[in-house]
């Protein structure tokens, strides 16, 4: 058979599949703590608006949509791949008024030693991630 099928790919100039595994990224202790505070920001704007308001309409909304929208703001203006280019100044501002949002909520439900203990471990957080992304 003669005008069988030829692929347009010449195989000679291929190199054979690599065994080797690609390689892993290392995960530091301080992108763990980062992971830990953003989750317990988080979680501590869901729990405000658990307890903050009325259950069924607006404790249902403010406990869903606080985290959400912090949640929001931070993937469009402070996340790594964010789709808004954003200079170290904003991306400062959006991180200092997530951290301070979620440790106000705890001040403000009577737990002020757990809000100023969130906002000491986030801003030690804060500036060690800065420092890694701009050196």
């Amino acid at each position: 058979m003669t005008n069988a099928p030829q692929s347009p790919v010449d195989w000679n100039d291929v190199p054979p599949p690599s065994d080797a595994a690609p390689a892993r990224r290392r995960v530091s202790g301080w992108t763990v703590l980062r992971v830990f505070v953003c989750a317990f920001g988080l979680l501590s704007l869901a729990y405000w608006g658990y307890l903050s308001w009325p259950f069924p309409f607006p404790g249902v909304l403010f406990m869903v949509g606080a985290p959400l929208f912090a949640a929001v703001v931070w993937f469009l203006f402070r996340s790594p791949r964010s789709p808004i280019d954003t200079d170290v100044v904003g991306k400062v501002i959006v991180e200092t008024a997530l951290v301070i949002a979620a440790g106000a909520t705890w001040i403000s439900l009577g737990h002020p030693v757990v809000g100023l203990v969130f906002v000491l471990v986030a801003a030690l957080s804060v500036v060690v991630a800065f420092r890694r992304e701009t050196v």
